[in-house]
């Protein structure tokens, strides 16, 4: 498969190099070599709560992340993805509050007050925050980053470091890996799935290995 990149934040073409300019694009369609990625499936509760399958390429989330894409979709984006995005980030933060979030990764547990469970395949997601930077789409792993409970103070200081990927190690943050992961809470957490918000927790993702072949340069 070939990308023309159309979406708002160009996240998924920027782990693999291909280029967001339309010209560059059909170039790597054209002549670009094969790699075979692996692909997420979520496994939710649907907005009208039934149960649910989807598949996933690049970032998937429970929590916070979620609203912060229905926002961005909702306004415009005549200012590029990045700032799009960046404003829904501060407007969404500004009343979102932590919950109480169960997070298994193959058979580890972690529980607490959390903003965010992110669920990566590749390595970037809201309009070029490299929020898991070492990610690989081909490794047969998720780069699970789990986001505690923040302050404006923890956001200010921090967000600007995710376009560099230079935000972990962080004190409310953990990195783990691993190839099944569920999330639920005591409240119904929107579920983000590449941009798109499809329903609620609780979720479970499993990677597809090596689902995918993609044009890349």
């Amino acid at each position: 498969m070939a990308v023309i990149p159309r979406g708002t934040g160009w996240d998924f073409v920027r782990t693999h190099g291909i280029p967001h300019r339309l010209d560059g694009a059909i170039d790597v369609a054209r002549t670009g070599r094969s790699r075979t990625v692996d692909l997420g499936r979520a496994h939710y509760r649907a907005w009208d709560g039934s149960e649910a399958d989807s598949y996933f390429a690049n970032v998937a989330s429970a929590g916070m992340s979620g609203a912060i894409a229905k926002r961005a979709n909702e306004t415009t984006k005549a200012l590029g993805g990045k700032v799009s995005y960046l404003w829904a980030t501060v407007a969404v933060f500004s009343h979102w509050q932590a919950s109480e979030t169960r997070v298994t990764v193959d058979h580890e547990l972690r529980a607490g007050r959390m903003h965010d469970v992110v669920v990566a395949n590749g390595r970037c997601f809201g309009g070029g925050m490299k929020i898991c930077p070492d990610a690989e789409p081909d490794d047969g792993l998720f780069d699970v980053l789990t986001i505690g409970d923040l302050t404006k103070r923890d956001l200010l200081s921090t967000l600007p470091k995710t376009f560099w990927g230079k935000h972990l190690p962080h004190p409310k943050a953990e990195l783990l890996r691993g190839s099944v992961v569920t999330v639920d809470s005591g409240q119904l957490l929107p579920v983000e799935l590449d941009g798109e918000q499809p329903g609620t927790t609780p979720v479970r993702f499993e990677i597809v290995p090596r689902a995918l072949r993609i044009r890349v340069p």
